[in-house]
């Protein structure tokens, strides 16, 4: 598969975009907690099935995704869901120009019709913050049929070959509700858990190679705590993310690591005991 995938990025990456398409690509740089997740998830996007990526918050779903855009040279548009998410957000909307001394009628494209017209990178972030009465507009654009009949025009899209469809999900937040089974079905599951150690240290080393290497143990011990605390409950995911991470350990840099913990993670975080435990689990590695 590893040469099929490898001939898909040749191919993919042979095309040439607008300046202002060239802008939206995203940033490589995602560091796979395990030694398949990247090449799986790459090998559904060459067979062209959309990929979910379900996990907490702060394990990497958006730079898995933003990497796919690197990794192919492909324009990403992303979607934020929310609940106020409706049809014109992804489809496009009417708006009234002139044209030629007239006023008519001109459609702008959403981000839905533009990544399937030019074959970019489509990225639906936190899906199921989403009203499910919203979604089903998009059954169609995510299985076999590859397309869309445009509510607003009547247009027919097919979809570009290049066209991509990537998901995220953070199950059992608050705002979110069960993902429609229907839409649910026509994508392919990963789970993208947080790094674990090595690939942690692998992660720092390649963002601060300069650190001394004592700060670099000291926040990944600090780190593993908090992914430990996280999974029994007793901490909010964020306070385990990867992002929070590599923002401690830069402000950390520049002052002490007491004090960048304190900012970049536990300040973060609503409940006062929540912080009070983060602070106490780092207490314990800060000499």
């Amino acid at each position: 598969m590893l040469a099929i995938i490898e001939e898909e990025r040749k191919e993919r990456n042979g095309r040439a975009y607008p300046a202002d398409e060239a802008t939206l690509i995203g940033q490589g740089g995602y560091v796979a907690p395990d030694a398949y997740l990247w090449e799986d998830v790459l090998t559904a996007v060459v067979i062209r099935r959309p990929v979910l990526l379900k996990g907490p918050s702060g394990s990497g779903k958006t730079k898995l995704a933003e990497s796919v855009s690197a990794f192919f040279s492909q324009p990403m548009h992303q979607v934020n869901c929310s609940v106020d998410l409706d049809a014109e957000s992804l489809i496009g909307f009417k708006t009234i120009i002139r044209q030629d001394g007239d006023t008519v009628i001109d459609f702008v494209d959403g981000p839905v019709v533009t990544a399937m017209k030019e074959g970019h990178i489509l990225y639906i972030d936190e899906i199921n913050m989403a009203k499910p009465e919203t979604l089903p507009i998009l059954h169609s654009v995510l299985d076999y049929r590859r397309m869309l009949t445009n509510p607003f025009t009547g247009e027919v899209i097919h979809a570009h070959p290049d066209f991509t469809v990537i998901a995220a999900i953070n199950e059992g937040y608050v705002g979110t509700v069960p993902m429609n089974e229907a839409l649910k079905n026509r994508f392919i599951a990963f789970q993208v858990p947080y790094l674990g150690q090595e690939q942690s240290k692998a992660l720092l080393e390649r963002e601060f190679p300069d650190a001394p290497r004592t700060l670099i143990t000291t926040m990944l011990n600090i780190s593993e705590d908090l992914k430990d605390q996280a999974k029994n409950g007793l901490l909010a995911d964020e306070a385990a993310s990867i992002r929070s991470l590599i923002d401690a350990a830069e402000l950390a840099l520049h002052m002490g690591p007491e004090r960048a913990v304190r900012y970049a993670i536990a300040e973060k975080l609503e409940d006062p005991g929540e912080r009070q435990l983060v602070m106490d689990l780092a207490a314990t590695w800060i000499r």
